[in-house]
């Protein structure tokens, strides 16, 4: 099984030629975005050639009808011929009836296809919670997951201790990871490498452990993972200046070189 690490265009900046040039020279394997920021297709296909980057796509479902907006941006994502697909789709405020009747058209449009669609245990989305996002799964045996399990921490103000069961279930579905340490009042940590995070960091560890332990009993080719850390306001700020409290692209790339000693170690 081999590791694979994409980095987000999430806070990056310069032109799109800039930020995929520096991805490629930090050693990264891929790039991970919204299909909206790639400007031209055929020119970010050749760009992502010149540069031997591999490609994530990410969408997002909006407006009144969310099954309609899931085609259209599955259909605009499979002409990169990605390998898989990362998705923020539906609504977390809809009944639970009605997530399991979007998921079910959602898995038929993922076939269709014929490209794998991890959903993302996000806020605001169906699975924005440990305990929804289990009735989910249950529920729908084919619903796959990207893993990004801070989010579950900030809804639950805890580190998971009472939801062993989830974070397994979601293991066992998981196909994509988003690494980012978060803590019980938020999801995402300022700095990982700083020692006051270390407990948090380890825990979040072992659950990625569990993935990784999953995704090789299921004898996958490419493991993927994205450092996923999130710029002002999303990073933590100094009050009445707003400077970040850490650099965003350091702590992607150390976390990156993190995550892949971790693989080393347990794959």
């Amino acid at each position: 099984m081999n590791l694979k690490i994409y980095k987000s265009l999430w806070g990056v900046t310069g032109s799109l030629q800039e930020q995929v040039s520096r991805i490629a020279e930090a050693g990264y394997d891929g790039v991970e975005c919204a299909v909206s920021e790639v400007g031209d297709p055929a020119e970010f296909q050749a760009m992502l050639r010149e540069y031997h980057l591999d490609y994530i796509p990410l969408i997002y479902t909006e407006g009144t009808d969310h099954v309609v907006e899931f085609r259209r941006l599955v259909s605009l994502a499979s002409s990169f011929r990605p390998e898989k697909i990362v998705a923020h789709a539906g609504r977390d405020l809809w009944k639970f009836s009605d997530q399991v009747q979007f998921f079910e058209k959602a898995l038929l449009i993922e076939k269709e296809f014929g490209i794998p669609i991890a959903h993302e245990t996000h806020r605001r989305r169906p699975l924005f919670s440990p305990m929804n996002a289990v009735a989910l799964m249950q529920q729908l045996p084919e619903l796959k997951v990207n893993a990004d399990l801070s989010h579950w921490c900030c809804v639950t103000e805890s580190m998971l201790e009472d939801h062993s069961n989830a974070i397994q279930l979601a293991a066992s579905r998981a196909i994509h990871i988003h690494s980012r340490v978060g803590y019980e009042n938020g999801p995402q940590v300022p700095d990982p490498a700083a020692p006051e995070w270390t407990g948090h960091l380890r825990i979040f560890e072992s659950w990625w452990k569990v993935i990784i332990d999953e995704e090789k009993k299921r004898g996958v080719s490419d493991f993927t993972v994205t450092p996923e850390y999130g710029p002002p306001s999303y990073m933590q700020t100094v009050p009445f200046s707003n400077a970040p409290l850490a650099d965003l692209w350091e702590v992607c790339f150390w976390s990156a070189g993190r995550f892949r000693e971790l693989f080393e170690q347990y794959s």
